[in-house]
């Protein structure tokens, strides 16, 4: 009996300040943007007061030459949204090891709507 498989789609949605402004390297084709985003999460902790977690996420964005005027907002303190997926990436180190991460590639950003603390849109 075959069991059916749900297709699982690999994608995210995060919000956040831009760390540094974006690292851009161009090639014949094309161009990445690589820059961190501070994330942060709230969670009440038993007084019912919000504790904050922050974390930077490493992500990573390509656009055709003639579109990588798109990478200008990618400034640091901007707050954006992006969306994209996740991509693993194995390599063998000076040393022999073999290496490997995941990558947050980013298919589209745009600037976030600042929401009001305390406030549910």
């Amino acid at each position: 009996k075959a069991i059916a498989m749900k297709k699982i789609e690999n994608s995210f949605c995060v919000s956040g300040f831009i760390g540094q402004d974006a690292t851009i390297r161009e090639f014949q084709n094309a161009s990445v943007a690589r820059f961190s985003l501070a994330v942060s999460h709230g969670e009440k902790d038993k007084e019912g007061k919000v504790q904050y977690t922050s974390a930077f996420v490493n992500l990573e964005a390509w656009r055709k030459n003639e579109a990588k005027s798109s990478f200008d907002i990618l400034k640091k303190g901007t707050l954006i949204t992006c969306q994209g997926y996740l991509k693993p990436e194995t390599w063998t180190g000076e040393d022999g090891k073999e290496r490997n991460r995941i990558n947050w590639v980013v298919t589209k950003f745009y600037p976030a709507e600042e929401i009001e603390q305390g406030k549910k849109g």
